[in-house]
């Protein structure tokens, strides 16, 4: 009895590893690899330490899985109170496409791209 117990719950892993190998190899070609050249995402956050780890390990996740050719990442931090802007530079140490700006400095990029515009 015992045996047949065992027999079955390694079948139903075994099925189920080859379900999510087929599930994948349909994904990879049903969503080719999707290009963002010379595009960047901005983030804006304000006292979400309790959320932005997640949030983030759930964007890099997706970015890598689906193979998005994302150059830069963008995090403004609007002049947050708690903990996210040591969790937000933690993140931009460990990936090197993350960049942290604060409120101030994106306010001084974006006079100096103004400036320069016309």
């Amino acid at each position: 009895m015992v045996d047949f117990i065992f027999t079955s719950i390694i079948w139903i892993l075994a099925l189920y590893g080859l379900f999510e190998i087929i599930k994948t190899i349909i994904h990879i070609h049903k969503y080719p690899a999707v290009s963002f050249n010379e595009t960047s995402f901005i983030i804006t956050v304000h006292n979400q330490e309790n959320n932005i780890e997640y949030f983030l390990k759930l964007l890099i996740y997706k970015t890598l899985y689906y193979n998005f050719n994302i150059p830069e990442i963008i995090i403004v931090d609007l002049n947050s109170t708690d903990n996210t802007l040591n969790i937000l530079n933690n993140f931009a140490k460990d990936f090197s496409f993350i960049t942290i700006l604060t409120l101030d400095e994106y306010r001084d990029i974006l006079s100096i791209s103004k400036q320069n515009a016309f």
